[in-house]
């Protein structure tokens, strides 16, 4: 199984008209993502044409070729014509805000924001606006979601890692893709990049409750960093909650106090916030906490007898 996103799920791109958007668009067809539609209404009734390789597990199933993916005029349009379930959003920054909230509006149920840059009042006015309508945003400034073999929303490279029966949740992007390169003989259910940012829509808590409740997966991996107090509240949910083996990487064990570093959300004031206190608070909560990316996936691999 997965959480969140599956080989069923159909997808749109909000910007894939654009530089990055058909980049992405490509590799995202490439590792069997049912791109269903773009959205731009200055090219409404077009259609985008791929050279699409298959990459990723399953690849040798699929064909290489050419890949016609309608735009439509408004998400509301897309989903009308397409059934899309997914929408995935590479706008620039000033225009992200609306249209997460016109992908919101059309119903679409899960939204994963790549963009980065996009001002924190926006981010927690759209953020508010999606959960009181129940749809789930993933991001924004993140790398996506990937389930291996299935379906790929965003940026994530499609060919480091195949299916297995690890779930990983991370705040950064890189990390991410280490993490699945040290793990990629045992392989994941799903990895989720939750992004940075001070406002972020699926949380570590989020994720590490539909892992959870995930029967094929066994072991979730958790990586977060310095700033803000995240992973002490996922550090109190999974003791209350979890009942699955833990592994955590926290990064930013060499910042310095009072430095941002990375993510907007990444600072650290005295104690609080610094890479040590949450790999204590994780550390009371069960939590085998590595120094290092390398040392993380060691203790995983331990857990697992791989």
């Amino acid at each position: 199984m997965s959480i969140f996103l599956n080989e069923s799920s159909k997808v749109i791109v909000q910007g894939m008209t654009g530089a990055e958007g058909q980049k992405h668009t490509r590799r995202m067809l490439g590792s069997g993502t049912q791109i269903v539609g773009g959205v731009n209404p200055r090219k409404a009734g077009t259609t985008v044409d791929f050279d699409v390789t298959p990459i990723g597990p399953g690849a040798e199933s699929r064909t290489a070729g050419t890949v016609s993916v309608p735009v439509y005029g408004s998400v509301v349009e897309a989903r009308e014509a397409t059934g899309a379930d997914v929408s995935v959003i590479f706008v620039p920054p000033a225009h992200a805000k609306g249209a997460v909230v016109e992908a919101v509006d059309a119903g679409i149920p899960l939204v994963v924001i790549i963009t980065e840059g996009i001002p924190v009042a926006d981010s927690a006015e759209f953020f508010t606006y999606a959960q009181s309508k129940g749809v789930r945003l993933i991001g924004p400034n993140c790398p996506g979601i990937i389930t291996p073999g299935q379906s790929n929303v965003g940026i994530t490279p499609a060919d480091i890692t195949g299916p297995g029966k690890i779930g990983l949740v991370s705040k950064s992007g890189t990390l991410t893709y280490q993490m699945m390169f040290e793990l990629s003989d045992i392989g994941f259910t799903t990895a989720i990049g939750i992004g940075g940012d001070p406002v972020i829509g699926t949380t570590h808590i989020d994720a590490l409750q539909a892992f959870q409740d995930d029967p094929d997966t066994e072991l979730i991996v958790m990586i977060g960093e310095i700033g803000g107090d995240a992973e002490e509240r996922a550090a109190d949910f999974i003791k209350a909650n979890v009942t699955k083996p833990v592994v955590g990487y926290v990064a930013g064990f060499t910042a310095p106090e009072g430095k941002t570093m990375g993510h907007a959300g990444a600072i650290v004031s005295g104690s609080s916030g610094t890479a040590e206190a949450k790999k204590v608070a994780l550390e009371a909560a069960g939590v085998k906490v590595g120094k290092t990316p390398s040392e993380t996936a060691r203790l995983a691999r331990e857990l697992l007898g791989a």
